[in-house]
């Protein structure tokens, strides 16, 4: 009886018919045979359940199966991403179209595997890209959320990702960056930011270039080379390493 509640807290299960295990990340529901894109619910901290679109669209190429889990989406400008720390922390938007996962999740989903990252891109004339890296996580809060990312592979996107490794993540509310000011208030958004930024992902929500202020938008500079063109769309997306 004891080994049998070790092995129910070690690895939690839903209690049914069938006695399903919880599923951690968008690769356990790819793996179970569900393999539609869409809406599923996972257990990243193993006891909440947790929202989040999986991506299954796969290529036949075994580096570009599905079983990715969205972490982040901007598609429509439907949700204001200028939010305070405790917003990001936890999550915030509709699963449906534009949301952030939560950097508590982020954490709970990478601390004990490694993880694959890959950024797809739109711009408002229908060319894509795309960011991939071999390796992904975030640490802990007590860390500030810092993040570790390396392993680039060009999707065509360039590398808008390499000045904010090793940066813990700010808000307008909480400054943990390199810079003299707030880039979050600065830049508008929350991010990973460095002194401040090559990529803004979480910026205003814009259409196309606009020479306003510069670096505020949905903005990957090393795509179109500058700081004043926003995209059209762009999804952050991870996926456990076997």
């Amino acid at each position: 009886m004891t080994m049998i509640l070790f092995l129910v807290a070690l690895f939690p299960v839903v209690l049914g018919s069938d006695c399903k295990f919880m599923q951690f990340d968008c690769s356990d529901v790819y793996n179970s045979g569900q393999t539609a894109s869409g809406i599923y619910s996972i257990y990243p901290a193993g006891d909440v359940p947790v929202w989040v679109h999986c991506d299954m669209i796969s290529d036949g190429k075994d580096e570009d199966k599905g079983g990715w889990t969205v972490i982040q989406r901007r598609m429509d400008g439907s949700v204001n991403f200028y939010r305070p720390w405790d917003q990001y922390k936890r999550g915030f938007g509709n699963i449906e179209s534009e949301y952030w996962l939560g950097l508590e999740n982020m954490y709970q989903l990478t601390r004990n595997g490694k993880y694959m990252l890959r950024v797809d891109l739109e711009d408002f004339e229908g060319r894509k890209g795309f960011a991939q890296y071999s390796s992904f996580s975030v640490d802990c809060e007590c860390s500030g959320y810092k993040l570790q990312v390396s392993g680039f592979t060009d999707g065509g996107a360039g590398n808008s990702l390499i000045v904010h490794n090793n940066q813990k993540f700010t808000t307008f509310d909480k400054d943990q960056d390199g810079h003299a000011d707030n880039c979050a208030r600065m830049r508008l958004g929350g991010f990973w930011y460095a002194s401040c930024l090559e990529a803004n992902p979480n910026g205003v929500y814009l259409w196309g270039n606009d020479n306003t202020n510069s670096a505020i938008g949905v903005v990957w500079s090393t795509w179109k080379n500058n700081f004043t063109y926003s995209m059209k769309s762009i999804s952050m997306k991870i996926r456990r390493v076997s």
